[in-house]
C-alpha cells in the first residue's frame, strides 16, 4: 500500500502478463498539458471507442488503445484502479464521458474510483462523479473462479455458489 487506496495485482491469465516488455506501459499522463499532446495524437477512429487506462502506484493516469491489455498499460505492476474511458470535446474542452472499472485483468473495486477521480483531476479533465458503468467484481470461495456480478446477483455462475459481498478477488489479500 502507498497511502493511497487499496493496490491490485493482475490476476489475469500468466502467459498476458508474461508477454510485457520491460519499459512498456500506457502514456503517462501526469499533467493537462501531457494529456493535450496525447490527445492531438489520436485519430478520430481512436477516439470514437473507449481507451484503456490504469492509475499506476504513483497515482499517475496511462492510456492506451483500447485493444491493449491492461497488464500491458500497466507495464505488469500493480495498480491503484484500470478499466476504459472515453473523450469527448465540449465547449472547447475534453471531458471524460465514459468511464468503467471493467479490467478483467485486475478486477478492480469499485471503491477504486477515489483514485481514478484524483489522477482525472489532476490532469484537469472534467469528469463524471463516479463510474459511468461499474463492474463489480468477486472470486468464487469453492470454485475460486473469477464471476462479473450482474444485476445484485451474488452467485457463482460456474458453480452456483453464493459469492461474497465484499471484493475478495485476490487471493493474496
Amino acid at each position: 500500500m502507498t497511502g493511497r487506496g487499496r493496490s491490485y495485482r493482475y490476476v489475469g491469465p500468466i502467459e498476458l502478463k508474461g508477454a510485457v516488455r520491460p519499459g512498456a506501459g500506457g502514456r503517462c499522463i501526469g499533467s493537462a498539458g501531457d494529456f493535450r499532446s496525447w490527445i492531438v495524437e489520436q485519430s478520430a477512429a481512436e477516439l470514437a471507442e473507449p481507451f484503456t487506462f490504469v492509475v499506476d502506484m504513483d497515482g499517475v493516469l496511462r492510456l492506451a488503445p483500447r485493444r491493449s491489455e491492461h497488464v500491458a498499460c500497466a507495464g505488469g505492476d500493480l495498480v491503484l484502479s484500470a478499466g476504459e474511458v472515453s473523450f469527448i470535446r465540449e465547449a472547447d474542452q475534453w471531458t471524460v464521458s465514459e468511464v468503467s472499472n471493467q479490467s478483467t485483468g485486475y478486477c478492480p473495486d469499485v471503491t477504486s474510483w477515489a483514485e481514478v477521480a484524483r489522477a482525472l483531476d489532476a490532469v484537469e479533465l472534467r469528469r463524471p462523479s463516479r463510474f459511468t458503468h461499474e463492474v463489480v467484481f468477486r472470486r468464487c470461495p469453492d470454485c475460486q473462479e473469477h464471476n462479473i456480478v450482474r444485476e445484485d446477483d451474488f452467485v457463482c455462475v460456474f458453480c452456483g455458489s453464493d459469492l461474497p459481498a465484499v471484493w475478495n478477488v485476490d487471493p493474496t489479500e
